[in-house]
């Protein structure tokens, strides 16, 4: 309920409408992302990994196409490997693929 009737003072005030203040405290402190798919991620000297809501398997190729690592990862789980500075290929259980840059 709370949310609905902050989701119209929004709308309102979008449309120029004059809105009753909304306090602080009603707000949501913390977002959190939900994932249903696989997801692979580059970072500072590793990719992260993440399954979803079904078990993932990725692997990942250099930027010659040579397979350098497979990894597999259950349900709703997520899973770090560390590997070296670059830009490698990732490919998700004939899914998707897509450059992943570790830097």
């Amino acid at each position: 309920m709370k949310r609905a009737a902050h989701i119209f003072i929004c709308l309102m005030a979008m449309a120029g409408m004059s809105a009753v203040p909304v306090p602080d405290n009603f707000l949501p402190q913390r977002v959190e992302t939900v994932v249903t798919g696989p997801v692979a991620q580059g970072a500072e000297g590793r990719i992260v990994f993440i399954a979803g809501n079904s078990d993932a398997t990725f692997n990942v190729y250099s930027i010659t196409g040579q397979l350098v690592k497979v990894v597999r990862v259950s349900a709703d789980q997520r899973t770090t490997v560390d590997f070296p500075k670059g830009f490698y290929i990732v490919k998700c259980s004939n899914q998707w693929s897509r450059k992943v840059v570790v830097r």
